[in-house]
């Protein structure tokens, strides 16, 4: 599709985010190979009996249980081979050279810039691509160029769009990577910024090279290793400064995490903050969505916030979130920084008011009344999106718990004691009736599904809000 062309109607914007799952259903026999459910001939391995039935119900089961790996792993499951793998309806475009041809066509117009180099795989997004570029007029300078689609939480119009990329190129902070251009369509987005061959934060933290691709860096980082103290305390309190920044003027983020972070002499810059605008889900929204007290851009940006001041404390992001079990802290003051928050009142320790920043400067970003209304909007419709997301996700927790208690042993025992009592197989049907309509057994009253239980967050390695303002 050309940069400017429009996109054919009804095209859907795909959440890349939405983890793919695959189930081996049956096996078959295919020229001498034995095929569970999938397009790849898998030679056999075992040469007497490879076709006996326990020996393909055991394989299948251990080929399940790979996939099923594949697919929860928080980085492979969103990598382009596996989505290629499972929906190649979807995913079997070259992103990169589609890429490339957008923007040389873009650059055909304005002639002064020229791509040097593809990044290949540098980030995680199958639909965001990095190019090195140059300016002809500043030959020695090298930018950093991304295109990217437009995703599903794009709620700007094209012009209130345009308007806030705009305003993003007059930034003039030390907490935000400056935007130096900007150009979108009805369907992407032409971004540069500069480029620095130190690396972003995460980088940093697992000790590799920037121009590595993705999953080499990130799967399994051989000397990863947790920030010092001092260095957890001026990085957060520099990272909370630029997200107080963006909140103060009415402009939500939700893309905070390591990789978007890139330091500078010293200095945590936020970069890709036009995320957010540009409708791209964030990377840990299959995490919040499954919180329902995570149910608006604030408290997104909290929660990534904690899982970040995990990831610099530990070298390493949480196994799970919530956090089953927390490895030893190597800094107990780092521990009690976490915060403690309930509906009600919120506590914040210490940890970063003693930090002495070097920019003392107070930056204020300045949006139109009528962009910010329309910021305003577009907030509003991206937590629409999540609340309605969350709430299909705790109705199917529940249809599931239903299922699992009413299909169990003990409850079928319970309920053929209860016909028997009865002496009629009608009261039996009436108490499963009543079980179906209530979720939890028949000796439970009915709930509402409007209404449910917000589940638990004992554990996360931060709770739900962080007073920003104190920091003013």
């Amino acid at each position: 599709m050309s940069f400017l062309e429009k996109p054919s109607p009804g095209r859907q914007l795909l959440d890349d985010t939405v983890p793919l799952t695959a189930v081996i259903e049956t096996s078959q026999n295919l020229q001498s190979h034995t095929v569970c459910g999938i397009s790849l001939p898998l030679p056999p391995k075992k040469l007497i009996g490879n076709m006996d039935r326990e020996f393909i119900a055991e394989r299948q089961r251990g080929l399940q249980a790979y996939l099923d790996s594949i697919t929860q792993h928080p980085l492979l499951c969103s990598s382009l081979f596996v989505k290629k793998f499972l929906d190649p309806n979807n995913y079997s475009a070259n992103y990169t050279e589609i890429a490339l041809q957008q923007v040389s066509m873009y650059f055909r117009s304005d002639p002064k810039w020229e791509v040097l180099e593809p990044l290949r795989d540098i980030g995680w997004r199958i639909r965001k691509k990095y190019f090195v570029i140059k300016n002809k007029e500043q030959p020695k300078e090298r930018y950093l160029l991304s295109w990217v689609d437009l995703g599903p939480d794009k709620f700007l119009s094209d012009k209130d769009l345009q308007s806030a990329m705009k305003l993003l190129t007059s930034f003039s902070t030390p907490y935000l990577c400056p935007l130096l251009f900007s150009s979108t369509s009805e369907s992407s987005a032409l971004l540069i910024r500069p480029f620095s061959e130190r690396g972003s934060l995460r980088d940093h933290i697992c000790k590799v090279k920037p121009r590595e691709s993705h999953l080499k860096k990130y799967c399994n980082p051989k000397k990863s290793q947790g920030l010092e103290l001092q260095h957890i305390k001026l990085y957060g309190r520099q990272i909370l400064e630029g997200l107080k920044l963006l909140h103060d003027g009415g402009m939500f983020f939700g893309h905070l995490q390591a990789s978007n972070i890139m330091l500078d002499d010293g200095v945590c810059r936020l970069i890709d903050v036009e995320n957010g605008m540009l409708g791209v889900p964030s990377a840990l929204r299959p995490a919040f969505t499954q919180l329902r007290k995570i149910n608006s851009t604030e408290s997104i940006d909290v929660f990534c916030f904690g899982h970040l001041l995990y990831e610099m404390t530990y070298g390493r992001p949480p196994d799970s979130i919530p956090v089953d079990q927390f490895p030893a802290v190597p800094y107990t003051t780092v521990a009690s920084g976490f915060l403690v928050a309930d509906e009600s009142h919120v506590v914040l320790c210490r940890l970063f008011s003693d930090v002495q920043l070097q920019h003392s400067e107070k930056s204020q970003v300045k949006i139109p009344s009528r962009l910010k209304e329309a910021l305003k909007t577009a907030k509003e419709s991206l937590e629409k999106r999540l609340h309605e997301e969350q709430r299909v996700l705790h109705q199917h927790r529940r249809l599931t718990r239903a299922q699992s208690h009413h299909g169990s042993e003990e409850e079928k025992k319970r309920r053929k004691i209860l016909a028997r009592k009865v002496g009629n197989t009608e009261a039996y049907h009436g108490d499963e009736l009543l079980f179906l309509y209530s979720g939890s057994g028949a000796s439970s009253p009915p709930t509402c599904p409007s209404s449910p239980t917000p589940p638990s967050t004992t554990g996360m390695p931060v709770c739900l809000f962080v007073l920003l303002s104190v920091l003013n």
